[in-house]
């Protein structure tokens, strides 16, 4: 019986020694897919004119809890006014239709629910989370219109994106994730159509125009960290 004890503490050891042994990594470098749409005067459905976006995605872990995430998004944005209920002056009854490619580009804080990782290089470490972001970033429009008359018009602005996510460790330095998030900005134009209503407003997001992302990412782990500061039990 004493055997049977000491062995299993010896075994027990090994292992901890192990999972302490393994690299624990500080960045993530890759690339991701997805759609996004458009929310704003012309609709304000989530799934309605979803549109193909890609990426660009780095991400600095400075603990399996946290992350630092910076995405650079190339997509395009459709809806037109048909949907719509609502009567513009602006619009005057016609049709509006537009076609807009976007650039976004955004830095959010990442919060896991439980640490990330394989559980070789953290103790207590899970190879799947879910995670909530928000952040704050750029997006740069330009909206190819057709209605009352056809025209181009280039729009920027601020944007802070809020959402939530998932994290799974397909293998020791690759990471599938997936989020979804909603993109606040600071401009009304991403559709082309400015002040519908004909009535000058102001405010942080007061009549602006939103859209929403759903990416998948398959991301790299770089970056070694140092053994003497990768655990609080070293």
């Amino acid at each position: 019986m004493r055997f049977l004890i000491l062995t299993t503490c010896l075994l027990l050891s090994v292992l901890e020694t192990r999972a302490q042994d393994e690299p624990e990594y500080r960045m993530e470098i890759g690339a991701g897919a997805g759609f996004q749409s458009y929310v704003g005067d012309l609709d304000a459905n989530l799934l309605r004119g979803q549109s193909p976006l890609a990426g660009l995605v780095a991400k600095y872990k400075p603990n399996p809890r946290t992350a630092w995430a910076a995405n650079l998004r190339f997509g395009k944005l459709e809806g037109s006014s048909a949907h719509i209920e609502t009567t513009y002056p602006l619009l005057e009854g016609q049709a509006w239709k537009f076609n807009t490619k976007t650039v976004d580009l955004d830095v959010s804080f990442e919060y896991n629910f439980w640490p990330y990782g394989t559980g070789q290089e953290y103790h207590g470490a899970r190879p799947f989370t879910p995670f909530i972001a928000l952040g704050m970033g750029l997006t740069f429009a330009n909206a190819d219109v057709s209605g009352l008359e056809a025209f181009k018009r280039s729009s920027a602005g601020f944007q802070m994106p809020f959402g939530i996510g998932i994290k799974y460790k397909v293998a020791n330095r690759l990471n599938l994730s997936a989020e979804w998030l909603m993109h606040f900005t600071g401009t009304d134009k991403l559709d082309g159509l400015a002040d519908p209503y004909g009535i000058k407003s102001s405010g942080l997001f007061k009549n602006t125009d939103c859209y929403s992302t759903l990416q998948l990412s398959l991301t790299y782990d770089l970056w070694t960290k140092c053994k003497t500061c990768m655990n609080d039990d070293d």
